[in-house]
């Protein structure tokens, strides 16, 4: 099965400078070591140069996630070496908020500059 593709469209004001934040809280995984699967919220924030993501195909691309076995430090940097080399946004954060496992929730940042 092929990876759904981010679909872009155009920045209507370029040359302005603000941030669009986007809050994926439904996103699953799965745990390479366990099997098990994980839950969290996925938050990205960006300040779009010429394009801006595209809502509908990025839903479909974090669903393509779902039955993917992977830890969530590479996870959280996947996404973001995927999105920003997409829609090379001026500056991109990947947020990753996991619900707890054994008494222990974790968080990954990571972080696109241009």
């Amino acid at each position: 099965m092929n990876e759904p593709k981010i679909e872009l469209f155009d920045n209507p004001k370029p040359q302005r400078d603000y941030v669009i934040k986007i809050d994926c809280p439904e996103f699953t995984s799965v745990c390479p070591k366990t099997g098990q699967p994980d839950f969290g919220t996925i938050t990205i924030e960006y300040c779009p140069a010429q394009k801006c993501i595209e809502l509908k195909s990025l839903k479909y691309y974090m669903q393509s996630f779902r039955n993917k076995g992977i830890f969530y430090e590479a996870l959280t940097n996947e996404i973001l070496d995927e999105l920003s080399a997409e829609s090379k946004p001026k500056w991109m954060k990947i947020t990753s908020k996991f619900t707890p496992r054994g008494g222990i929730t974790t968080e990954v940042v990571a972080e696109y500059k241009k």
